[in-house]
């Protein structure tokens, strides 16, 4: 794989004057989180640390006279499978081009990867001209969240780290150890895994967020199983709000968020640059993250 893309002053038209484009620093990671906030995407508390650590090759900024005024992400897992997120201009600055120019430098470094991306639906037909084809839609559920926890339900980190990534594959397209090492056990978040006469049979996480909590990922291979899950991640929401991010596919999973009386809020388009992954989306009730899959 190649690096990012950074424009000089030879490959710049004039309407890019001025743009660099590089990858992130650690510390600069907040600031397209922060963006996200503001764009109502309702990030979690410890999206940057966690999403950094996934893959820290995999941040752009874009710059002007040393100011932010773009942002994406381009996190590759295994070098096989990525995933594109948090594409955000500064809205003082959109319509010059440099969109255009951060999605270049992220698909450079993706290489010949399958990527995937969640992007929000008007975006579709700019993401069909970088090769993406549509999947499928995921739809973003609110409610209130309300259960307890369920007697085969157990806290994830007194099961064997190699079994909880194990189960993840089953439901992902490919391993993601460093993001799951971190993802489990981030502050003020609950993990819970069902056993089932031994076998982990599924396991979801609730992450604290700037409005309530998410649920993500909520894996299980039936509908008993996440409704379990579900009950059990929604008994520590300390009373505030919840969000499910279901894919549309999993007729289940949609049941089950009405079945709580949650209300769809914001919905995106799942699209790759390749033949759609081959996991089992029937027992995806809810997805780990828009931003990196």
């Amino acid at each position: 794989m190649t690096g990012p893309t950074v424009l000089d002053s030879t490959s710049r038209s004039p309407s890019e004057c001025g743009l660099e484009i590089r990858r992130m620093t650690r510390d600069e990671v907040p600031i397209a989180v922060d963006w996200a906030g503001k764009e109502g995407w309702n990030p979690g508390i410890n999206d940057s640390d966690v999403f950094y650590h996934a893959d820290p090759q995999g941040f752009f900024l874009a710059l002007e006279e040393g100011k932010p005024v773009g942002v994406c992400s381009a996190v590759v897992y295994q070098r096989q499978f990525a995933f594109f997120g948090l594409f955000i201009v500064r809205p003082d600055c959109r319509g010059r081009g440099i969109g255009l120019q951060l999605t270049r430098a992220a698909m450079n470094y993706v290489g010949d990867c399958n990527c995937g991306l969640d992007g929000v639906v008007a975006m579709q037909s700019r993401y069909a001209q970088f090769g993406y084809h549509l999947a499928y839609r995921n739809i973003r559920f609110e409610g209130e969240g309300d259960g307890q926890l369920h007697q085969n339900v157990v806290p994830l980190h007194t099961l064997p780290f190699d079994r909880v990534a194990e189960c993840d594959l089953r439901h992902f397209s490919v391993a993601r150890h460093d993001f799951l090492r971190r993802w489990l056990v981030q502050p003020g978040a609950s993990a819970f895994g069902y056993v089932d006469d031994a076998r982990l049979a599924g396991y979801g996480v609730l992450r604290p967020c700037r409005v309530g909590y998410k649920i993500g990922p909520l894996f299980a291979e039936d509908d008993r199983i996440a409704d379990a899950l579900f009950q059990s991640l929604c008994s520590q929401n300390h009373g505030a709000s919840v969000f499910l991010d279901v894919p549309e596919p999993n007729t289940k999973a949609m049941d089950l968020a009405r079945r709580y009386g949650m209300r769809p809020c914001f919905e995106t388009a799942r699209m790759y640059t390749q033949k759609t992954p081959d996991f089992q989306v029937d027992q995806v009730y809810g997805v780990t993250t828009f931003e990196l899959g």
